[in-house]
């Protein structure tokens, strides 16, 4: 298969240009900058190998201080390649359940993970996937960019990657890092992970929009903005001949404020970024996280993209802004917490035949472990509704009309043999137009102390309950964590997989999915078990935190054509049966 075209022509041109040299490794040393009013801020780059390429010591001091906890992409640009240290457990037999016959495909290539000096790259994390019709794109935070000048083959100072498939994810293309011309000098931006892959079919063209945090590449005491930016991609061809092309970075939100103090200014931080398409009202929508440097500023908020010129997204956050001034997000869904708990872990849907959107987001997630103001405030999970009528552009004429909530169990301070973080309990979100629901998945630990995987379905447009919560996992013996929910299939049934383990004593992982579970279901449904190799996750070498990632993800093949007949959804997901955290693939 030639999907080599578009990636090959790139390298081809940048050495023409002379980029092929490139320049220092973008590591900022920030000794020496935060020395500032007498040690008001402290020093945010702690005793590891490497530093992040991050120009903003305010917001990482609040990330080292644990007064905010943030995402892998966040903790990447703030502390670079991280070491990993885990207990040796000893192991036992893998979960029980039937195994799914596809065979397990790695998406990148280990043979690419490989900075131009030679150093080998540890950490694929945070995958995300999309599939349209014999076409699929998966995406996942690469430590290789930690040791990659700007001007790399392939981008590969880029700490998002990416891969092609154009035989229904039976093979895939390692391409390499988004593409960025724009990495170079004091102005340049690196995308810094967190990647979220969205797929639309316009005039009968198939086009991938992957986006990630997109963050300056040196220090600037005037402060710069943090940004999340996406790579629009076009696919075409087949065979031989199929080929994925993808464009330069659009800048989809940014930096709301900044602040001086002292001299030295800083802009709100962007973080957990993650898309949802609309084409039938040929929109494109992103929600994020926003945190403020030496405010608390902490929202949930959602970008608009206008895609009917799907190659040229005309964003209104983003694009609309000089790329130096702050500019105010497009719509603020949930406002920092009077209490200043935290709310993270936004994921988007919406509704195609009305055009709404649905927001849910996990409220006081971290700060009820650090905080001691948030000890008593419920953890919950939270959805919201901003209906098409408010969606208008190029500004939003309402907000935010209906509101649910439920109250969780968090693993949020549970220790996870072989996992290098504390784990989350965000909540993936999905639309069923045929059953009337939104509905959303979580790991929770009512039950046990390891968590199962919950699902909680609300009435469209009025967010009354429509039962619920129903454990999806059958087997309730060992961890249950980070489940995968993008959209319903044409029936409207669900499809969810998560990473489970068979009993507490063990740290093989695999992942498990129950596939077309009704949105209304209040029993278990079948376990299937996706994974054909488990991952001893205490003998996988890693360089990022956390080492397998915040996030896994599947999705329902927006086109059944072959070679997806007989099959409807991707699934995505870090994997370390290879020696290193790895980027895999299976279908359903």
């Amino acid at each position: 298969m030639n999907h080599r075209v578009g990636a090959e022509r790139d390298r081809r041109e940048r050495r023409h240009r002379g980029r092929g040299a490139g320049g220092p490794i973008r590591w900022v040393s920030v000794v020496g900058v935060l020395v500032l009013a007498a040690g008001l801020l402290t020093a945010c780059i702690p005793p590891r190998p490497g530093t992040g390429r991050q120009p903003n010591p305010a917001f990482c001091d609040k990330v080292k201080k644990n007064s905010i906890v943030v995402s892998q992409g966040a903790q990447m640009y703030c502390f670079g390649a991280q070491t990993a240290q885990s207990t040796p457990r000893p192991n036992t037999p893998r979960t029980n359940a039937p195994v799914l016959t596809p065979a397990n495909v790695p998406a990148s290539n280990l043979t690419e993970d490989v900075a131009p000096s030679g150093t080998r790259g540890y950490g694929q994390a945070e995958t995300s996937v999309a599939v349209n019709g014999q076409y699929a794109v998966e995406a996942w935070n690469d430590a290789t960019g930690f040791f990659s000048p700007c001007g790399s083959p392939q981008y590969k100072e880029e700490l998002t990657g990416y891969a092609f498939s154009a035989d229904g994810g039976k093979t895939f293309l390692d391409m390499g890092g988004l593409p960025n011309n724009h990495c170079d000098g004091p102005s340049g931006f690196f995308y810094g992970g967190d990647p979220s892959v969205e797929t639309a079919t316009i005039g009968g063209v198939t086009y991938f929009y992957i986006s990630s945090l997109y963050n300056a590449n040196g220090f600037n005491p005037t402060g710069t903005l943090s940004k999340i930016a996406m790579s629009v991609c076009t696919a075409t061809g087949s065979g031989a001949t199929a080929n994925l092309a993808c464009g330069q970075p659009v800048t989809v939100a940014q930096s709301s404020e900044c602040q001086t103090m002292f001299g030295f200014t800083a802009c709100s931080f962007l973080d957990k970024d993650f898309l949802t398409v609309d084409p039938a009202h040929q929109r494109l929508y992103l929600s994020y996280t926003e945190f403020g440097s030496f405010t608390p500023l902490n929202t949930i908020d959602l970008a608009v993209c206008d895609i009917s010129n799907p190659t040229v997204p005309n964003c209104f956050n983003g694009s609309k802004g000089n790329g130096s001034t702050p500019q105010p997000p497009y719509l603020v869904v949930a406002p920092t917490s009077p209490n200043l708990c935290e709310n993270e872990g936004a994921y988007p849907a919406v509704d195609t035949t009305t055009g709404d959107v649905y927001v849910a987001y996990e409220h006081n997630w971290g700060t009820s472990v650090f905080t001691a103001q948030c000890a008593a405030d419920p953890i919950r999970q939270v959805v919201n509704r901003i209906p098409f009528s408010s969606l208008t552009l190029p500004n939003p004429v309402g907000g935010v009309s209906n509101t649910a909530a439920i109250n969780i169990t968090s693993m949020g301070a549970a220790i996870i043999a072989g996992y290098n973080r504390l784990p989350n309990d965000f909540p993936r979100i999905a639309v069923s137009r045929p059953a009337g629901t939104v509905s959303i998945v979580w790991n929770d630990a009512r039950l046990h102390p390891l968590g199962d995987i919950f699902l909680q379905s609300w009435t469209l447009g009025s967010l009354s309950p429509r039962g619920g919560p129903a454990q999806l996992n059958s087997s309730t013996g060992g961890v249950h964590l980070m489940p995968a929910l993008r959209n319903a299939d044409s029936s409207g049934l669900l499809d969810v997989t998560w990473y489970q383990r068979a009993v507490p004593n063990t740290a093989l992982t695999d992942v498990v999915g129950a596939f077309g579970v009704s949105p209304t279901t209040s029993s278990t449904p079948a376990n299937v078990l996706v994974t054909d190799v488990a991952t001893d996750w205490n003998t996988v070498p890693t360089l990022v935190s956390p080492n397998f990632g915040d996030y896994t993800d599947n999705y329902v093949a927006a086109t059944a054509v072959s070679p997806w007949v007989g099959t409807k959804v991707g699934i995505a997901w870090s994997d370390g049966r290879s020696g290193a955290p790895q980027a895999f693939f299976a279908t359903r």
